[in-house]
């Protein structure tokens, strides 16, 4: 490495979403931080879950993620060139793992999209966590593609599959799809994927005041039994093209008190560490969890802020690393891997990022005026994944 290269600024290649800061990612090699397996940032919060986008398309046109008014036909989206391929992805998955992640999430726009996702799948599944374990490598998906696909995944290594799904109702779910795509054929992936033990496969409805309300309480009963998690998660101020309003979120304890009108809960303790869903178990005609007939949970993003244990790092499909969902910048480690950086200097690169994370973005939120527009630039959910 040349003296010029000890002090690199990297640029962000291409300033996806527009107008995000990139700050200035430098290596020293006289002060190189070396991978102990556990990394803190400045809230003492470690780094546990690495979520990976692999493309920013999508076929869908859902109108709180990728409304068709912006991401309409002339759209331009990233060139194949500017998207790491499936070595640079492994590479970067090893070097995070070194720092005690444990869990790899794929996710997009939709991932099933990118070809042969199988491959990286595969590259994936070899790694050990530093105690030497599989990794746990999930993946998110809207089910368009699930049916055909289920096989292939699990025998690549994919463990567990994440579905979007946002009603039942045919003309409600493609409405929200906007792109007139039957509910039938994402059922049918669902199906699929349960059946080759893609699972537990976990259900994800975003619930939006005033287009799919109706649906939470079809949704709590078609998966109750079915050894499959409902999610309803609370619609989202993620990036800057959705339009976003707070008069159309629908609290979770809101959703949670419709729900209960019906089915008998009872409130379960988290699974682990930093989980951002609070889980309620369909409980019994003793109040106690009927194990049989499942669970549900509700993630409160804007309501209930849970930044305080957040352990979760995101990379984008070009190599920005991103360390909040609601994140007003990135850091490129795409020049990094492209250029003369060793692992160690990957590692080190990391090490000084993330002990430096101070995000609290919902926290931040909650002493926020309230306020029906939204001004500020951030990174769009189709860039990062949810």
């Amino acid at each position: 490495m040349t003296d010029r290269d000890t002090h690199r600024v990297i640029p962000l290649m291409d300033q996806r979403p527009s107008g995000l800061r990139v700050p200035a990612v430098a290596f020293d090699p006289d002060h190189r931080l070396t991978a102990t397996g556990l990394i803190s940032d400045t809230r003492g919060r470690a780094l546990h879950d690495l979520r990976i986008s692999v493309t920013d398309r999508c076929n869908f046109r859902c109108n709180y993620c990728m409304p068709k008014e912006i991401f309409g036909p002339d759209y331009a989206y990233l060139k194949h060139s500017d998207l790491l391929t499936f070595e640079e992805i492994t590479r970067m998955a090893r070097v995070f793992v070194a720092h005690g992640v444990q869990k790899i999430r794929l996710t997009g726009g939709e991932p099933l999209l990118r070809k042969n996702l199988e491959k990286l799948i595969e590259q994936l599944a070899v790694l050990r966590t530093t105690q030497g374990k599989p990794l746990d490598i999930t993946l998110t998906t809207n089910g368009s593609l699930l049916a055909r696909k289920a096989q292939s995944l699990k025998d690549a290594g994919l463990q567990r599959v994440t579905v979007s799904l946002d009603g039942l109702d045919d003309v409600v779910f493609r409405r929200m799809n906007d792109v007139d795509f039957p509910v039938s054929d994402v059922l049918d992936g669902i199906e699929a994927a349960r059946a080759v033990g893609l699972g537990p496969i976990k259900i994800n409805m975003v619930v939006k005041r005033g287009t799919n309300e109706q649906e939470i309480l079809p949704m709590a009963r078609r998966f109750k039994g079915t050894g499959m998690v409902l999610r309803f998660i609370e619609y989202m101020d993620v990036g800057a093209t959705n339009g976003w309003r707070m008069n159309e979120v629908m609290p979770s304890d809101e959703v949670m008190q419709l729900v209960r009108s019906e089915l008998p809960l009872v409130r379960l303790e988290p699974s682990s560490p930093g989980e951002t869903a609070q889980r309620w178990g369909y409980a019994n005609a003793l109040g106690q969890h009927d194990k049989s007939a499942g669970e549900i949970g509700v993630i409160s993003s804007v309501t209930q802020a849970f930044c305080g244990d957040c352990n979760r790092a995101r990379l984008s499909t070009e190599g920005q690393l991103y360390l909040c969902l609601f994140a007003s910048q990135g850091y490129d480690l795409r020049s990094l891997i492209r250029g003369q950086a060793t692992d160690a200097d990957l590692q080190s690169a990391i090490t000084h990022i993330w002990q430096g994370r101070t995000d609290n973005y919902s926290e931040q939120r909650s002493h926020m005026p309230i306020d029906t527009g939204q001004p500020v630039k951030r990174v769009e959910m189709s860039y990062i994944g949810g």
